[in-house]
């Protein structure tokens, strides 16, 4: 069985890890996988440090698309994908997530009749105006075959009119929708031990384990608002003065840019305590989570992480697509006054949560896609 895996943003290098692992120690013999990368993120420490640092296989393919408007950017994606598509002639399209290179995929292959695969399918935020959003809706009303890593997500779903318990084999118009677990659990799990060994971040930042608060701002409804973006980091800098407590912000590329283009200022009391730094390896922000006392971020990936690591969090956005967490009261959504917003992490500080029912399965969710994967496949001969 052949598949083609696209990625193209940081985290989807990161999930695809999960799976490439997967298929080399138990399915090698079977499933053939063809990477592509679209570039979407070319930063060096925003892409291509995991390839070396987790053990991804290299990228068959990079487009090379960067970044840009996203009408020019995805149609982009769509050509290089579709070549690829024809050339290769996978039996599956295997997509992560909700980015643009998630989009254009769906897009491509849906077009060429090749059966689209979504990991992480089934999430909503209920807000139309995130790309996000879109992205994750087309795409899985485009797919053969849906992994969600929550009971939400399929209810979602189900809500949206699939069927859940269908009968192989599956395709567009029958589609399956699978209950699978987290493949970043499985990633966290696996990755928690090397971290230990080989992370030096702490001790570069001169972090105390369970002394600090780790933040990260990328999404552009906070990067993008010059308002929004300095009440952020308004927050962030009293609370850091309000609990003596050093704050980290490995700082995405992006968000750089408009701190520098908006003239974004920081409270002088808190600039020995407010550390921003370039963005960090995934082992690295695995010793950040585990050490941590606080995570505050406005990332998907990093609220679960945080969930799985047994740290509260502050989603820095007004809903989230992970509403078990806030549901079990391990995170919260920030308060949309400033004074609120840093006492709400006052209080996690002082009262954190101790209950982190496991929620996103066995960490073995990659392995169960796989089967899946390979029993549609047969069916379909």
């Amino acid at each position: 069985m052949k598949i083609v895996t696209i990625i193209g943003a940081r985290p989807q290098i990161i999930k695809a890890a999960a799976l490439s692992r997967a298929i080399v120690s138990s399915y090698s013999h079977e499933i053939e996988e063809y990477i592509v990368h679209t570039g979407q993120h070319y930063d060096d420490n925003m892409s291509e440090v995991f390839f070396r640092e987790l053990g991804i296989p290299k990228p068959d393919k990079n487009l090379n698309v960067g970044s840009g408007l996203h009408g020019k950017q995805t149609a982009a994606m769509i050509e290089g994908i579709e070549e690829i598509l024809m050339d290769v002639k996978p039996d599956y399209l295997v997509l992560y997530g909700d980015t643009n290179s998630t989009l254009a995929g769906a897009v491509a292959a849906s077009k060429l009749l090749i059966p689209i695969v979504h990991i992480e399918a089934g999430l909503r935020s209920f807000n139309k105006t995130m790309p996000e959003e879109i992205n994750r809706i087309v795409c899985d009303h485009s797919s053969a075959i849906m992994f969600s890593p929550t009971e939400t997500g399929i209810r979602n779903l189900k809500n949206e009119g699939f069927s859940i318990g269908v009968e192989m084999p599956y395709t567009s118009d029958h589609a399956g929708v699978f209950h699978c677990g987290d493949v970043m659990y499985d990633n966290s799990l696996f990755f928690a031990d090397l971290a230990e060994k080989e992370s030096r971040v702490l001790d570069e930042h001169k972090l105390k384990s369970k002394a600090f608060i780790l933040a990260t701002i990328h999404r552009n409804q906070n990067t993008d608002e010059p308002v929004r973006l300095q009440f952020l980091f308004n927050a962030l800098a009293n609370t850091a003065i309000a609990e003596n407590i050093d704050v980290i912000l490995p700082l995405h590329p992006r968000t750089q840019k408009m701190l520098e283009q908006n003239n974004i200022q920081i409270p002088e009391k808190a600039k020995s305590l407010l550390q921003i730094i370039p963005p960090v390896s995934f082992l690295d922000m695995i010793m950040l989570e585990k050490h941590s006392s606080l995570i505050m971020t406005d990332s998907g990936g990093v609220q679960k992480e945080a969930f799985f690591f047994k740290k509260p969090a502050i989603i820095l956005r007004p809903e989230t697509e992970w509403v078990e967490i806030v549901e079990h009261g391990t995170a919260v959504l920030a308060a949309k006054n400033e004074a609120d917003l840093v006492q709400q992490a006052i209080q996690y500080l002082h009262h954190p949560p101790t209950e982190f029912p496991e929620i996103f399965g066995d960490g073995k969710a990659a392995e169960f896609i796989c089967q899946t994967m390979l029993d549609n496949y047969k069916a379909l001969q």
